[in-house]
Order: structure tokens, then sequence, then C-alpha cells
């Protein structure tokens, strides 16, 4: 892919006692004239980071709270895809992880950067067929689905492949 920035993410599918998922809401690509979606905690792999270790962080970063990388356990789902932005062309690869998590988990964004609290604006947690539901934006698509299956217990052999969500 010459020409092409390619990134990849590691996610987290927080998932409270009452089988609901940790979402916040934000703007697309991080950018102030998108529209707002609604996204799993989590962003890019550093160099030198296993996506486990990246998961991990950005929970610490994004929500305030710690977690041992192997806590997180294997990638239940992938997403990737393509987008441009400012003139320049990007490829994700997007791994998710579930994590189950006590009730009442308090938010603390105080290690967000200017970015990311610029163009964040709430933090929700979501039953599966809310998400189905929602008047905006779920990243990534089938997110519900997927959520339901892992909290009924049957979690996947292999990562599941869910849709790209942007065009």
């Amino acid at each position: 892919m010459s020409g092409v920035i390619s990134l990849a993410t590691a996610r987290v599918l927080m998932v409270d006692p009452a089988g609901r998922v940790l979402l916040y809401r934000g703007r697309l690509l991080q950018v102030r004239d998108q529209p707002y979606a609604w996204f799993t905690p989590g962003g890019g792999i550093d160099p030198g980071e296993s996506a486990r270790q990246a998961a991990a962080r950005e929970l610490r970063e994004e929500l305030g709270h710690a977690v041992a990388a192997e806590t997180l356990g294997r990638v239940v789902a992938t997403s990737e895809g393509g987008w441009s932005l400012d003139g320049r062309r990007f490829h994700s690869c997007d791994s998710y992880f579930m994590l189950r998590v006590g009730a009442g988990l308090e938010v603390d964004t105080s290690g967000m950067d200017a970015e990311e609290r610029e163009t964040t604006d709430r933090f929700q947690w979501w039953a599966p067929p809310e998400l189905a539901a929602c008047a905006e934006p779920v990243v990534p698509r089938g997110l519900g689905t997927l959520v339901a299956r892992l909290v009924a217990g049957d979690a996947p052999a292999a990562p599941v492949v869910l849709p790209w969500h942007l065009p």
C-alpha cells in the first residue's frame, strides 16, 4: 500500500455485571467538524508495544483504569479499513479485547491528551440491544451483536471480523 499510512489500534470491550459495554462519544477521526459517534476505549499501538500492552495503557490514560496487560486475554474481534484526511490516506487494523469489570467503574479522563479531551464529550454504559437503536454511529458496526454473544459466554474460537465503519 504505497503512500498509505498504516495504523494498528488496540481497543477494549469493557463489560459490567449487567452485560453492558462502556463507550465514549467522540468526533469521528478526532476532528472537530466531523459528526459524533460512539467508540470503545483504546487507541494506537506504540512501537515495541504488544496489542495487549497498548490496550492496558489506553485504559489507564483514557479512563484511569489500571489493569495488567495479561488480564485482557486474546483478541475477540478485528476490524480494518481505510480513510482519507487532509489529503493523506490511512489504513487501520483495530484489535478488540474483552474485559469484565465490576459495577460502578469511575471514569477518570485526567490522563487523556488535549485532543482526546476536546473531541470526547461523554461516557455511557450500553446494553447490546440499545446499540442497534442508537441514532448516532457505533464503532465498530456489529458491536451489539458481538457483545451479546460474549456476555452469553459464546467466545469465538477465532477473532470475529467486524465491518469497517468509514466510507
